[in-house]
């Protein structure tokens, strides 16, 4: 199969992997968390972030290596995880997946009589967090959070890890790290899951989207730097999620 071949279905897994990622997450929070008397709240939608990067790192992750967030794309390849010649399609890939995820979503929940987008699942600070917290206080909130999932992705993908597995604990990271800081920021760690939403929420949301491509892009590749020297003993291998078999 030809190098263009690759690429291509690389994009296109990051693509619906990105996509799920945002519909399945964004969706939870919009169409089914604060449904009427009987919610699935925050830990319903920290449940369904998590499970979209589980379900489609199983699916897809063994064809892209499963990143669906452009922050996971640059830590990786701060660690040397990732090729030069993948970073800007996957993060274009992820980006317009997002997009369309959100578009899905805003037709299917404007079918609601009297629908009111509001915030649309955006991520925010100041007087857009659900919790009003500060820039500050926001922006460390992302960068720690972002951190600790490169720094679990890179682990458990490592040689020496369980082979196979790395899934779970990906998902759940993303679970914990949603049951920690929704009421800050309403969890961003991924910039193309930001876009998407704000996109359609406008105004101050976009405003506001600088934040979510920094503070996680910032703390995922300090991971990837120092996760760089921390795995290397062990002998890295250019695998994410579920081991890429290619001929070497």
């Amino acid at each position: 199969m030809g190098m263009g071949d690759d690429l291509t279905r690389r994009v296109v897994a990051e693509f619906f992997g990105t996509f799920w990622l945002t519909f399945g997450g964004c969706g939870a929070a919009v169409l089914a968390a604060a449904f009427p008397a009987l919610g699935i709240g925050f830990l319903g939608v920290a449940f369904a972030f998590g499970l979209t990067v589980l379900t489609m790192a199983y699916a897809v992750g063994h064809i892209s290596g499963g990143h669906f967030n452009p922050a996971v794309t640059l830590g990786l390849w701060s660690a040397g995880r990732c090729a030069n010649k993948h970073v800007v399609p996957y993060i274009v890939a992820q980006v317009l997946g997002a997009i369309l995820g959100a578009a899905v979503l805003y037709v299917i929940a404007s079918g609601q009589a009297g629908w009111v987008p509001g915030g649309f699942a955006s991520n925010g600070y100041g007087e857009l967090s659900p919790g009003k917290y500060g820039l500050a206080a926001c922006l460390l909130t992302e960068v720690l959070a972002t951190f600790f999932f490169l720094f679990i992705i890179i682990g458990t993908t490592s040689k020496g890890a369980a082979t196979g597995f790395a899934g779970i604990p990906i998902g759940f990271a993303l679970v914990l790290i949603h049951l920690i800081t929704i009421p800050v920021t309403n969890t961003s760690v991924n910039p193309a899951r930001s876009t998407g939403p704000a996109l359609f929420a406008g105004g101050e949301h976009i405003a506001q989207l600088w934040l979510f491509w920094l503070a996680p892009i910032a703390g995922a590749m300090l991971a990837g730097v120092i996760a760089r020297w921390l795995y290397e003993p062990a002998g890295i291998v250019d695998t994410v999620v579920v081991e890429e078999r290619r001929p070497h």
